[in-house]
């Protein structure tokens, strides 16, 4: 499953790490690497007993420092095209998947460094992490799904703001404007992050894929939102975790998922 520039790791049970590995490029995306992601996204989707995946980056200055800017320099349109799509299928795979991804922002996570944190469910950042949409500096726009998935996490005002302006924040101003969920100090940020993924394995992993395509739709008119909520909801009662997870409430025991 790994490959020399996407590294994947089984760390614990249900439990994987995924580290893009160019640190000589600061983990720049590419053609490449962007198709050796997807590909570890849907061979781990396949596996079935996956609950929580971490995405890093190798080294200490960046988690994804942008896409590839030397590769994207003479791209025609329809060979820029084609790389965004490629960018906003990995998009849909990582959001379409049944278990948590987690990003770990240990450097830089800027253009598509950022889109890629943005289409993991939960971000972290060590206190170095530093985010942005700088690619007006070049000409061009987010093409990673950026103009959409900035504005759901951050609101539309201040989405703009950083498009509009190209400037970088740092992990506080990350996490103030709610771009990440905590910061760590750099020594500590895979293990608090490990212990995140750790808890949410042990939770019912049926309810969990359910909670994700709920919330993923959320953005449709509230009372259709609502009614997928509900669908949801009733339809995990027909499943062993359900039952397992309320009888071992009742019965105050930690519970054993099997995933069905």
């Amino acid at each position: 499953m790994s490959s020399d520039t996407v590294l994947v790791s089984a760390t614990e049970k249900h439990l994987v790490t995924i580290t893009i590995n160019r640190p000589d490029k600061l983990n720049a995306l590419n053609r490449e690497v962007l198709e050796n992601l997807t590909k570890a996204f849907v061979e781990l989707r396949a596996r079935g007993d996956v609950r929580a995946v971490i995405v890093t980056g190798t080294g200490e200055k960046a988690f994804v420092a942008g896409a590839d800017i030397g590769a994207m320099q003479k791209m025609t349109v329809p060979e820029a095209k084609a790389l965004s799509d490629l960018g906003h299928h990995l998009g849909d795979v990582m959001e379409g998947s049944p278990f948590v991804i987690l990003a770990a922002i240990n450097g830089f996570a800027l253009g598509g460094g950022c889109e890629l944190a943005m289409a993991c469910d939960l971000v972290y950042a060590n206190e170095k992490a530093r985010f942005g949409q700088p690619e007006v500096n070049l000409g061009v726009i987010p093409g990673f799904g950026g103009t959409q998935r900035l504005a759901r996490r951050v609101g539309v005002g201040k989405a703009r703001e950083l498009v509009y302006t190209g400037d970088m924040i740092d992990a506080a101003e990350a996490h103030r404007i709610g771009l990440c969920e905590a910061v760590f100090p750099a020594a500590e940020l895979l293990e608090k992050v490990r212990a995140v993924a750790t808890k949410i394995a042990t939770k019912g992993p049926v309810a969990i894929a359910q909670a994700k395509v709920a919330m993923r739709r959320g953005d449709a008119l509230l009372p259709t939102a609502n009614e997928l909520e509900a669908q949801a909801f009733g339809l995990l009662f027909g499943t062993t975790d359900q039952k397992e997870g309320m009888a071992a409430f009742v019965e105050k025991r930690p519970a054993s998922f099997a995933g069905k």
